[in-house]
């Protein structure tokens, strides 16, 4: 049986909550090795980062047809203002053409888009691109798109406990009021479920900060492709692998 119709019948069967046998809710991705692809064919880093859009477009494509709910992806991160101006500009760019060539399709696919992290930074351009694209969207009912732009896991849970302080010191909440799930709604992700699978392409093994309280009980799968040579059938065998893993959630 193809990767793709054995996928297509995870998805229909669904899965008991704790058991292995189906398609991940939420499926966030790390979308590392643009720059080491741009130097192994002795390209400009922004030509990789380019190309690594090019594989962006089918993921997102490819996971809205298996029909899974929520695909968050980490774009850019507080930490990568210390690059290079000339790869910084580059990326902000990136925002401007993806939004451009893709709005529209993914607005009459029912896709919502919402942005992870703090757009005040941003230059005006982006901001109001990102703005106006989560606008759009907002009554979409289809896939749940997250795009982490100048987002940090440690800045989301700061910005949440600062929310919360401000609720117990207006009267609004109690201290002892402060549960797992009230912390949760202070997400950028409130109302969505918590990560199933996180891919991290080209072989690192660690979070950079991304998405660390919705990972909390994710299934890990680190390829060793580079981004921009990730393939949708490359997608299909992770997600394959998540369906057979048995997920206990600290259990037996």
């Amino acid at each position: 049986m193809e990767a793709r119709t054995a996928l297509r019948l995870m998805r229909q069967a669904g899965r008991p909550e704790r058991e292995s046998g189906g398609l991940p809710r939420h499926v966030a991705i790390i979308m590392d090795g643009n720059g080491r692809w741009a130097k192994k064919h002795r390209l400009s880093v922004s030509r990789g980062h380019r190309q690594g859009t090019e594989t962006l477009r089918e993921i997102i494509r490819h996971t809205d047809d298996l029909g899974i709910e929520c695909l968050s992806l980490y774009a850019f991160s507080t930490e990568n203002w210390s690059r290079s101006d000339e790869e910084v500009a580059a990326l902000m760019q990136l925002i401007l053409d993806f939004f451009a060539s893709e709005i529209d399709e993914l607005d009459e696919k029912g896709v919502r888009i919402l942005i992870l992290g703090e757009k005040g930074r941003l230059p005006e351009a982006q901001r109001r691109v990102l703005l106006e694209a989560e606008e759009r969207t907002r009554e979409n009912t289809g896939l749940r798109l997250n795009i982490a732009i100048n987002y940090g896991g440690r800045a989301e849970l700061a910005r949440a406990a600062r929310e919360l302080a401000e609720e117990v010191q207006a009267g609004r909440l109690k201290p002892e009021e402060i549960t797992e799930a009230a912390l949760g709604e202070h997400l950028y992700t409130r109302g969505q479920p918590d990560v199933d699978l996180l891919i991290r392409t080209s072989g690192e093994m660690r979070l950079s900060n991304f998405l660390l309280y919705q990972c909390a009980y994710a299934e890990f799968v680190f390829p060793e492709t580079l981004w921009p040579d990730f393939t949708v059938e490359q997608y299909d065998k992770a997600l394959q692998a998540f369906g057979k893993r048995e997920r206990r959630y600290g259990g037996r």
